[in-house]
């Protein structure tokens, strides 16, 4: 059974995604996937074994993008089963033009219009069982349960018990607690781990913030390979992290499917959607306020008070509860 997958943008996205795709691989016969999305989430995803094609989406970058949309479609042709994991006319569109007869996507304007199948949501879930959700829409005897995060990618085997850190969260700067204090965080800690400073292309400078800390702070074992790594070389270094330590982000998803223990500081994003599924060792640590969860790329307060208010003392404390 052939099945097309517009995958999520973002790297967090698209590994939340990953339980509703082993279900579709479950409750569909010889499901055979082709998967289309940003690159980095075809990076991350390419590896799945029922994986026969997988596309990055460039339409966005053509003259007509519904032009582009149409001639992808073409060339991709029909599908036994297509369904989008994001929420825009264009990938509604893209379902549409493979002339594919039974498609799925949550419910909006123009989902209803071009496609065959748009279920009503609940928002007020997490993501997983969101996507979950939306992928079972069609499945009599399916049984409710949604399984753990899953990725393909062989994780990396370290000599030493090594402590990740990874203080970027591409989504905006509100996300992000501060590299000073994860410094001071993964120097309690550094006779017990090796450290592994992550980041993306983008998040150069904050590491290098951390590593200057972590000088000052006399420690000596750690490596930075920020903006370093490709998806696939980032997904196995953190798969073979013995603890890892981060904001909401991507990265903490990736953590999450490979059962690394985890410790996530977070401040304006909403915890009870977006933070670790299934995984056995993760806190969580978090302040409420008045102003939060705001969502907001940056603080529309300017106080940063979620985040600032978090002490390095308090995520030393947490890495303890998980008793490793």
């Amino acid at each position: 059974m052939r099945i097309l997958v517009v995958l999520p943008n973002w790297l967090g996205d698209a590994v939340m995604a990953t339980p509703a795709i082993e279900l579709l691989g479950k409750y569909y016969p010889d499901a055979k996937f082709t998967f289309i999305g940003s690159y980095v989430s075809i990076e991350a995803l390419k590896h799945h074994p029922l994986c026969e094609s997988a596309i990055v989406d460039e339409t966005k970058k053509a003259s007509s993008r519904l032009a582009a949309t149409y001639k992808l479609a073409k060339q991709l042709g029909r599908f036994d089963l297509a369904i989008t994991f994001r929420n825009q006319i264009h990938s509604s569109t893209l379902l549409r033009f493979t002339d594919t007869v039974l498609t799925l996507a949550r419910r909006s304007w123009h989902s209803q219009l071009l496609l065959s199948h748009t279920p009503k949501i609940k928002t007020n879930q997490h993501l997983v069982q969101q996507y979950s959700e939306l992928a079972m829409v069609n499945v009599d005897n399916y049984d409710g349960e949604v399984p753990a995060l899953k990725l393909y990618i062989e994780p990396n085997s370290f000599e030493k018990p090594t402590l990740g850190i990874n203080a970027g969260a591409t989504y905006g700067s509100a996300k992000r607690w501060y590299p000073e204090r994860f410094a001071q965080v993964a120097g309690y800690f550094k006779d017990k781990y090796d450290i592994l400073i992550f980041g993306g292309p983008n998040e150069v400078e904050m590491a290098k913030e951390i590593e200057e800390n972590l000088i000052s702070l006399g420690v000596t074992n750690y490596k930075n390979i920020a903006g370093k790594t490709t998806i696939e070389e980032l997904c196995a270094n953190i798969a073979g992290c013995s603890l890892f330590i981060t904001n909401d982000s991507g990265p903490m998803h990736v953590a999450a499917a490979y059962q690394v223990p985890t410790v996530t500081i977070f401040g304006p994003t909403k915890y009870k959607e977006t933070s670790q599924w299934k995984n056995e060792k993760s806190v969580i640590v978090r302040h409420e306020m008045d102003c939060s969860p705001c969502m907001k790329r940056e603080c529309p307060l300017k106080h940063h008070d979620c985040m600032k208010s978090i002490t390095a003392s308090e995520v030393i404390e947490a890495v303890k509860s998980l008793e490793l």
